[in-house]
């Protein structure tokens, strides 16, 4: 299937999920990037009946490596890590899956996740990107328009994810409905989100969170919506990438008493292994941004292009350019041809300690990748990082690192973790 591009250059986009398994926040300008809009189609999958299962509650973290410091009154903060993940893209077949690994009783996406989890779930904050809007009632389709089952917060939740990013290009497949629907069942679930919002004040606040005596606030933008159009009378649904508005924000979150400020851009070119001019500029403007001698954005996360991309230290803040795909169906690029990349994605995570002094910026002391596949056929994310000698898995993973390393992020001290 064809879908043709809403975005500049009306770019064609053909990539497809693949087959059946076998078995095993705020308001922002439009800046339109020159990506591509489509995400996936999916064919094959098995027949199913859909039904809703009830969610099954949230993680439990496990300590993660943080630095510990002596406590007392006036002790310093301990400093925390973050973890983020890959976009979170369920296609037809992904959805089938989930319903197979749940026995018939609604869907289950605990166990494609379970790779991942002793990573999240070991992270003092953990980010996902929630690339698409939930349905209801059994009405859930992957490619065009998307409509996730709500389960998928369920599985998020478990596997330790404390915020996704709700900014994308399929954020207004369904509507108004569908946002409301999504950030409910994330409500439900415990899972903070940024980048949509059912109300106008909800689009004012970014998601805080607490880690490590810092306050973290989670920021998220689109680059735009496949030409939906913002629903009447609510031009706060979504968040729509824009420089000035980014930097706005970040201040008025740092204002508001945030100590790390984290933005989630949904951006780039689809199946580009490198950054764009726009994501290139865009880094650079955002991490240029200062208020009296300190960065307004202290880490960047980018989703969208559908492929593992460049880690860059960008005058002096990490830039994620793009995570890849966490979870999504057998893909085909814009050739027509199966392209096992759409199933490579990287986790990032990043060490933060507090300042020498009250009011300074929390710096990263350790950055890692980790490289990450999801198997279609089994449905399964796998962490590939450590030792796995030689094969498929482990030329997979070299790959991955080539492109997390590409723009020289091992000589500012990138490393790639277990």
């Amino acid at each position: 299937m064809t879908q043709r591009s809403t975005g500049p250059g009306d770019t064609k986009d053909r990539h497809r999920g693949g087959g059946a398994p076998r078995g095993g926040a705020l308001l922002a300008a439009v800046l339109l990037a020159t990506a591509a809009t489509a995400c996936g189609t999916d064919a094959g999958a098995p027949d199913t009946s859909p039904s809703t299962a009830a969610p099954r509650g949230n993680a439990t973290k496990i300590p993660g490596p943080a630095p510990s410091v002596a406590g007392g009154q006036g002790a310093r903060p301990a400093g925390f890590t973050l973890v983020a993940g890959g976009d979170v893209l369920p296609h037809d077949s992904v959805i089938s899956r989930a319903a197979l690994d749940a026995g018939g009783d609604g869907y289950d996406f605990r166990p494609m996740l379970a790779g991942a989890k002793p990573v999240v779930s070991r992270a003092d904050v953990a980010i996902c990107h929630m690339e698409t809007v939930y349905g209801e009632n059994g009405d859930y389709t992957g490619y065009p328009t998307f409509k996730s089952p709500p389960e998928v917060a369920t599985a998020l939740a478990e596997t330790g994810y404390d915020s996704c990013s709700t900014a994308s290009n399929h954020t207004l497949d369904d509507g108004a409905a569908g946002v409301r629907r999504t950030l409910d069942a994330l409500d439900r679930a415990g899972v903070k989100h940024t980048g949509s919002a059912r109300s106008a004040n909800e689009a004012q606040r970014p998601a805080l969170m607490e880690a490590g005596g810092a306050k973290v606030a989670h920021l998220a933008y689109t680059y735009g919506t496949n030409g939906a159009p913002l629903p009447p009378g609510q031009p706060w649904v979504v968040n729509k990438l824009d420089a000035a508005k980014v930097v706005a924000d970040a201040k008025a979150a740092r204002r508001a008493g945030a100590d790390v400020v984290v933005v989630s851009p949904h951006w780039g070119t689809e199946w580009q292994d490198e950054p764009d001019a726009r994501q290139l500029d865009l880094a650079e403007q955002l991490t240029a941004a200062q208020t009296d001698g300190r960065p307004d954005i202290d880490l960047i996360i980018g989703t969208h292009a559908h492929v593992p991309q460049a880690y860059e230290k960008v005058n002096g803040t990490w830039v994620v350019y793009g995570m890849g795909d966490q979870i999504a169906g057998a893909m085909v690029n814009h050739a027509g041809e199966q392209d096992p990349r759409g199933n490579q994605s990287s986790m990032g995570r990043f060490t933060f300690a507090p300042p020498a002094q009250p009011g300074g910026r929390w710096t990263v002391r350790r950055a890692e990748f980790l490289p990450m596949w999801f198997d279609p056929d089994a449905g399964r994310v796998t962490n590939l990082g450590g030792d796995l000698g030689t094969g498929d898995l482990a030329g997979t993973r070299d790959r991955i690192r080539r492109l997390v390393l590409s723009r020289g992020a091992d000589k500012d001290g990138l490393v790639m973790g277990k």
